[in-house]
């Protein structure tokens, strides 16, 4: 038999043997990769009843819910606009960038907080906004409410806005709040960088950023 057959042999044997090691290793790879950036959703509640609830005044109040992770989710209402903070403690979430970025139109939050975590560890929130509109009112005489998905990084590090969805520019605002909370959080710069508008442009943001 001829050098070159001899050749030819050995690199089949050494292809059945070495492939499925091949294959096998590119697999964990894949696997390993998809496992480094698992991202998962946890959520909690800011409604009255899950929370420590102190009025403060004709239109104020703070409210200090249970979060993940040992952190607390402060809400502070007054003069019917609301800032949402979150820290270890009470203290701590008031003396955050978080605690004093508010809206000047009237707003409220919903009552679901998603906090956007891998590996278990939560490094957002995510909260659905209302603003009020005063140049768009109901049948009623009421301004109408536009919606604003905020994502809000969280510790280690300061906490405060990062992006704002618009909910009736964008189809998916939730999937598009998740994507930029994945993909931003944890690498922005409170106090530096600037809130990133993210998707399609509405009249929340508008509101949120005149």
């Amino acid at each position: 038999m001829g050098s070159a057959s001899k050749d030819l042999q050995m690199r089949r044997r050494y292809m059945k043997v070495a492939s499925p090691v091949i294959v096998t290793t590119a697999v964990f790879a894949f696997f390993g990769r998809v496992d480094a950036q698992s991202f998962s959703s946890l959520y909690t509640s800011t409604a009255a009843k899950d929370c420590r609830v102190k009025n403060t005044g004709q239109d104020g109040s703070v409210s200090v819910c249970p979060g993940k992770a040992g952190l607390i989710v402060l809400v502070t209402e007054d003069d019917l606009r609301q800032t949402v903070s979150v820290g270890r403690n009470q203290k701590a979430a008031e003396n955050e960038p978080a605690a004093s970025s508010g809206f000047g139109p009237f707003n409220s939050t919903t009552d679901t907080v998603e906090w956007r975590a891998t590996d278990g560890k939560p490094f957002a929130i995510i909260q659905r906004w209302h603003i009020a509109d005063n140049q768009d009112m109901d049948k009623g005489g009421r301004p109408t409410d536009k919606g604003l998905m905020v994502v809000t990084r969280l510790p280690p590090g300061p906490v405060c806005h990062v992006a704002y969805v618009d909910i009736r520019a964008n189809p998916n605002p939730n999937e598009i709040a998740r994507k930029a909370a994945d993909e931003i959080a944890r690498d922005f710069k409170c106090g530096k960088d600037e809130v990133r508008i993210v998707g399609s442009r509405g009249r929340a943001i508008e509101l949120a950023k005149p």
